[in-house]
């Protein structure tokens, strides 16, 4: 495993795995959960990027600054933006970068759908790009994805308040610049995974998200929250195939 670094802050810092003996295999950019709080970070997703790994990707699994850690409104949006592209640049040329997939679960789902969508953000806001990103698919796994519905429903105390410092009413600017719902049809080939047993981010919320953009939205009977991201459950086929999907 490498480290490359980013930032100078400890947890501006991204581990790279590559599959053994593999000239350029595509990418994998891969975003951990948590409700974007400090108190979780890339670790809990080794397993996952250990997978795969194993499956033929290169990964790159992505530490952030997060709330309660210097990060929220701007830091983790500029950190996230700021990761991808410093990876891009340092793995290009040992990686496909034209077979470049964002993979993120729950916060990190969220994540993933809003960095391929950097282009269209509001100009100033933090983490904006002037070019599409080089992100071929995203694979959102029970993301966080509809930050008003997740706002709404009042999801973990309160999280998305925590994270952009206030309410759709009160900074509905870090909202439009935040919520990947309110930006449009991803360019990125989009799915989106959510398990209907889940009771940490229902599944009405990748609903909505699916409703106003158009991403496909795959649903899987029996599973909750924490399934999509353990290699050894009957849900990550699911994933698997979700990502060769977006990188075909």
């Amino acid at each position: 495993m490498e480290t490359l670094r980013y930032g100078t802050h400890p947890d501006q810092v991204v581990d790279v795995t590559f599959p053994p003996g593999a000239t350029t295999p595509p990418l994998v950019v891969l975003l951990h959960g948590g409700f974007w709080r400090v108190a979780y970070d890339r670790v809990h997703l080794r397993v996952v990027a250990d997978a795969l790994t194993a499956e033929g990707y290169a990964v790159a699994n992505v530490e952030y600054r997060r709330v309660g850690g210097d990060g929220g409104w701007p830091a983790t949006f500029t950190d996230v933006g700021d990761a991808v592209d410093a990876v891009q640049a340092a793995l290009d040329g040992r990686v496909d970068l034209a077979r470049v997939a964002a993979l993120g679960h729950s916060a990190g789902g969220h994540l993933a759908l809003w960095a391929a969508a950097r282009d269209r953000l509001p100009a100033g806001a933090p983490g904006r790009s002037a070019r599409a990103p080089l992100v071929r698919g995203v694979v959102a796994l029970a993301p966080a994805a509809d930050l008003a519905v997740v706002d709404r429903l009042g999801l973990s105390g309160g999280a998305v308040r925590e994270l952009l410092g206030g309410s759709p009413t009160t900074v509905p600017d870090r909202f439009a610049a935040a919520d990947p719902a309110v930006l449009g049809t991803p360019r990125a080939r989009t799915v989106v995974v959510h398990g209907l047993l889940d009771d940490v981010v229902p599944v009405e919320v990748a609903r909505s998200y699916c409703d106003r953009t158009g991403a496909d939205l795959v649903e899987v009977p029996g599973t909750g929250h924490f399934e999509l991201v353990d290699p050894t459950s009957a849900a990550w086929p699911v994933v698997l195939a979700s990502l060769r999907r977006v990188l075909t």
